[in-house]
């Protein structure tokens, strides 16, 4: 018997209660999508959990690339634009992916899922963010909530189709286990498949329109988003790269149509944006403004000749300055070749990779590439890393990317107190910063001993209250307590971490059997038990489904 993955087992049994709901009175009853009631059917917190749950079991399948310096990075751009949506209230959870494919999705709850694929085939972070505006799009329309709501009218499971292409998209791979898990998925979807393009198609347009817009408020340059589909589909057409987009994975499509439109609307923006310039107090002082013209009743400039009597008389208007058109942090070069690096299949793969961008190169590889290319030969031959990473470091100083590369690789050569060192003084400069606190843990729990296991504890602790939903802080914080000697709190955090990674049933049996510990305080007993209680409903839906961990099947 072959069984499916477990994020669409876990799906159908969504699905199947959604389905279950009774059906309007009349069955031949079509309401709008503009004012749906989507919204009702699930509430926040529900969609929130269906969000966290598919998240956790792409992680299991180990689809997921989990990177401090790679999430931060994604999840900036992410906040940045969330809070210039249409709904800035929404928390937004971003993801990256390890497959090379060129593919984005968005699902409940506000999580977004990014393939390293598509930033490797992005050439600036305008067109990263213009992909995420379109999905963040996707939320703020509730187009996969409307998704539901027609699965509930047509008894036909559009979210079951969304996340069994999310899946079969990341099992894809050119093994034989990944072949026959995407003819299972594509055979369960052949039924739905058509009544899912046609709804998709008009819920990208809309994306596209209200993600441009968005990308605008962000200060990001709108041509971006006509830019990257125009490569995109150059890409999947040409299969260059190594980046394959096989049909039936296109939840994008892109055409010359919407290119087309994505231009059109990039110029409306660029002719409605203004800036408003009036002075500060000294003469040539002045403090420049983005005011976005509006589609209905906006701000618009006064006719030559003809001064606005509600504005001030100091008050003029010019073009909106190239400076201001673009958003890019400087991060995007670093981020697109660390992606690289953790992405390739092996290492060897990795440097081959490299040494053809060095021959395809005018001059050889650019800074950024070379920082690629030494986070590759860092496991292997840490000391010529490190070499490369300082002479990188000196050309520039107050870049983290390759500070923190540059520490890792000299604690591997041997050079524990140097190392330690560098990273110290960027704890110091970026108190608080998740990717340093994470990338300097690491790095203690590699050096091993009670001393590094306590010295990352004191690292980590100050994230702790904020790592409820982080697996990486997880297992490298239940390592140092394990380095530390404190093995109640190691064996906690193991649990949280295995939970995270998918694998609940695993968690549930590390809690029970740390309650068997008499070294636990009246603290961590009730910690331990009230985590027992809020996993168990979790494990027992998914043994009534017949769901079993395959690691515990095993046993």
């Amino acid at each position: 018997m072959r069984y499916l993955p477990l994020a669409t087992a876990l799906s159908l049994s969504v699905l199947a209660g959604l389905a279950a709901a009774p059906a309007p009175a009349q069955d031949d009853l079509r309401l709008p999508d503009i004012g749906s009631s989507a919204g009702e059917l699930l509430t926040p917190a529900r969609q929130e959990q269906y969000g966290a749950m598919m998240l956790r079991e792409l992680r299991n399948y180990r689809y997921t690339l989990e990177d401090p310096l790679v999430d931060d990075w994604l999840q900036s751009i992410g906040n940045r634009l969330g809070a210039n949506s249409d709904r800035p209230e929404q928390r937004y959870t971003l993801f990256m992916l390890k497959d090379r494919q060129i593919n984005a999705f968005a699902t409940l709850g506000g999580y977004i899922g990014m393939n390293a694929g598509l930033v490797l085939t992005a050439q600036r972070e305008d067109e990263v963010a213009a992909v995420l505006s379109h999905e963040i799009a996707h939320v703020t329309q509730q187009h996969v909530l409307r998704g539901v709501e027609r699965a509930q009218r047509d008894q036909v499971p559009i979210l079951l189709g969304m996340l069994a292409a999310i899946v079969a998209a990341q099992a894809a791979g050119g093994t034989s286990s990944g072949e026959a898990t995407q003819a299972a998925l594509i055979s369960a979807m052949g039924l739905i498949q058509q009544n899912q393009i046609n709804y998709t198609r008009s819920n990208e347009s809309e994306a596209d329109r209200i993600g441009i817009r968005t990308l605008s408020r962000s200060g990001y340059d709108v041509d971006a988003m006509a830019g990257f589909f125009e490569r995109m589909s150059f890409a999947m057409r040409g299969n260059q790269g190594g980046y394959s987009a096989p049909d039936y994975l296109r939840t994008h499509p892109v055409n010359t149509t919407r290119i087309g439109e994505a231009k059109q609307r990039a110029e409306q923006l660029r002719r409605g944006a203004v800036t408003a310039t009036t002075s500060v107090g000294e003469p040539g002082g002045e403090q420049v403004q983005r005011v976005e013209r509006l589609e209905r009743g906006g701000v618009a400039a006064a006719p030559p000749g003809k001064p606005n009597p509600l504005l001030p008389a100091d008050f003029r208007l010019h073009a909106l300055p190239p400076a201001l058109a673009g958003g890019d942090s400087g991060q995007f070069a670093w981020a697109q070749e660390r992606l690289r690096a953790l992405s390739a299949v092996t290492a060897d793969a990795a440097v081959r990779e490299y040494e053809a961008l060095r021959r395809a190169g005018p001059d050889g590889l650019s800074d950024a590439q070379r920082y690629g290319l030494a986070l590759v030969q860092s496991a292997r031959e840490p000391a010529s890393a490190a070499a490369e990473l300082q002479a990188l470091l000196e050309r520039h100083p107050d870049n983290l990317w390759v500070a923190m590369a540059l520490g890792e690789a000299e604690s591997r050569a041997g050079r524990t107190a140097q190392a330690n060192r560098r990273f110290d003084e960027w704890l110091r400069r970026l108190p608080g910063s998740r990717p340093v606190a994470l990338s300097y843990a690491r790095v203690l729990v590699e050096q091993g001993g009670a001393q590094a296991g306590q010295r990352a504890q004191e690292v980590l602790r100050p994230l702790l209250a904020r790592a409820g939903e982080d697996p990486v802080f997880q297992q490298t914080f239940a390592r140092a307590c394990e380095l530390a000697g404190d093995g109640a709190r190691a064996g906690e955090a193991y649990a949280e971490a295995a939970f995270l990674n998918g694998r609940p049933e695993q968690a549930l049996i590390q809690l029970e059997n740390l309650k068997k510990r008499g070294d636990l305080d009246y603290v961590a007993r009730a910690r331990v038990d009230a985590r027992i209680a809020s996993i168990t409903p979790t494990v027992l839906e998914l043994r009534r489904q017949g769901i079993r961990d395959p690691d515990m099947q095993r046993r």
